[in-house]
């Protein structure tokens, strides 16, 4: 685990951490506003960012380490992280709303909304991850 390793894994959970307040803090946000039952208060939050703080370090430790394992010399990384991420979105993103979608009484509007923006930041998640650990 040489310098790109910790490179890439600091880079993508910034990455992660932006696409996260970009989809969940702006163009989600009118949208929560209409669930207050479901979140925490802002002060609550806050006190409880450490939490999200680690999770997007372990998500771009993660998605480092996973990607170096499978990427093939050869092949063109862009296509390489378009794969990556559709099959991290799929795995993470659908997967995850769908069960918080059986289990709590969230709006479907509001799922799919969730599915394809974080779908969509997964897919640049997984091209960054591409083009940062080229082989």
């Amino acid at each position: 685990m040489g310098g790109r390793f910790w490179v890439s894994v600091a880079v993508l959970a910034i990455l992660s951490l932006m696409l996260g307040f970009l989809v969940h803090g702006v163009l989600l946000s009118g949208d929560y506003a209409r669930l207050p039952n479901l979140f925490r208060s802002e002060a609550d939050g806050q006190e409880h960012l450490p939490a999200l703080l680690l999770h997007h370090l372990l998500r771009g430790l993660a998605i480092t380490w996973i990607y170096r394992q499978g990427r093939e010399a050869g092949k063109p990384w862009l296509g390489q992280g378009l794969r990556f991420g559709a099959v991290l979105a799929v795995l993470l993103v659908v997967s995850t709303y769908l069960v918080y979608y059986a289990v709590q009484p969230w709006p479907t509007d509001v799922v799919a909304k969730q599915m394809v923006f974080d779908s969509i930041a997964t897919l640049m998640i997984g091209v960054a991850a591409a083009g940062i650990n080229r082989v």
